[in-house]
């Protein structure tokens, strides 16, 4: 089966590709059969997920997976939940500059205003979310939600450079690093989406019958 995953985040794309390894299921890009990004107005993570994933399937007729994920500061009142991505206003495009260049800016951004909203906090709490929307098609009435969650702590400032967003600031007590320092494949193992794929690769198996 293919499914068209509704994000442009080559990143993302990568981790959930590993993490739904051995189902027979094809992920691919939104972008790469020219679908737009759908607009995301509301103020939770499952309901975009679903308005994305239900906007993939509609354009290109079959089944879609979407995943709404941000970061929830407990301090901050969940901030900056489902506007994570562009928490420190969204960054202009640059002449020649490509996805990924603009992206690390965009990250840049996000992490210094996230630092400047905690400072002189002392409740540095937080964790990754994760929610994962599947349909098979645009009207599906039942489709497959799955969420993860991965707690930590902010720090004063970002170390390690592996992975993206506020993974350099997210630090994970039981592992004693940061999301940054560590490799692709213990993320794979620990993190929010890995939570939240493993629920989704159950009900792929015993609701959809894939793999199974």
């Amino acid at each position: 089966m293919r499914l068209v995953l509704a994000s442009n985040n080559a990143k993302k794309l990568l981790e959930l590709r590993a993490l739904l390894q051995g189902l027979p299921v094809a992920i691919v890009a939104q972008g790469e059969l020219g679908i737009a990004e759908a607009d995301e107005p509301h103020h939770t993570f499952i309901e975009n997920a679903l308005v994305k994933a239900r906007h993939a399937a509609m354009a290109c007729g079959g089944a879609a997976l979407a995943d709404d994920s941000g970061l929830c500061v407990n301090a901050l009142g969940g901030a900056p939940g489902v506007i994570s991505a562009h928490f420190g206003g969204e960054v202009g495009p640059l002449a020649g500059e490509d996805r990924e260049a603009r992206r690390r800016r965009q990250d840049a951004l996000n992490n210094a205003a996230l630092l400047d909203r905690l400072d002189g906090v002392t409740d540095r709490r937080g964790h990754f979310i994760s929610t994962l929307v599947a349909v098979r098609h645009a009207d599906d009435p039942e489709p497959l939600v799955a969420v993860g969650r991965w707690p930590g702590e902010i720090l004063n400032a970002a170390r390690g450079t592996a992975g993206f967003g506020y993974d350099p600031l997210m630090f994970i007590p039981a592992l004693r690093c940061t999301v940054a320092e560590l490799s692709a494949e213990v993320k794979n193992a620990h993190s929010h989406r890995a939570r939240s794929a493993a629920l989704l690769r159950t009900m792929l198996t015993e609701v959809w019958h894939l793999g199974g």
